[in-house]
């Protein structure tokens, strides 16, 4: 039986989280959200996520030492990173350490569905 892929949403900002969640849920997909990354590391979704949406600029762990764990931990998800204050610095030193895609809030619907698009297709050939 073949497993449908989740993503998974990290956002601090509740509005956005919810908005993020119902745009992929429009979509067809199987959809988490979660409040900080530690929510997200702790949940039972991490084994199962097939693309993360994670917010750069978040208390305690941000969205980009949330990409590093994870990789250093060995779960290589497909991850697409948003911000509402964009640093090409940042956005230069993720995109080389694999990050699928930096969006600057507001970004577009068709943008972010066509990395989340990305990333599932990665995963699948990964796999």
């Amino acid at each position: 039986m073949r497993k449908e892929p989740v993503i998974s949403i990290v956002d601090d900002d509740q509005f956005v989280r919810e908005s993020l969640k119902r745009l992929m849920k429009s979509f067809g997909y199987v959809v988490s959200s979660y409040q900080s990354a530690g929510d997200f590391l702790k949940s039972p979704q991490l084994g199962e996520t097939s693309c993360l949406i994670a917010d750069v600029h978040m208390p305690g762990m941000t969205g980009v030492e949330l990409y590093e764990y994870l990789m250093k931990a060995g779960h290589a998800i497909p991850t697409i990173l948003i911000t509402a204050y964009p640093d090409d610095h940042v956005r230069t030193g993720v995109l080389d350490e694999g990050v699928l895609a930096y969006l600057v809030k507001p970004f577009s619907e068709t943008d972010l569905t066509r990395y989340v698009r990305l990333a599932l297709e990665s995963g699948n050939r990964q796999k």
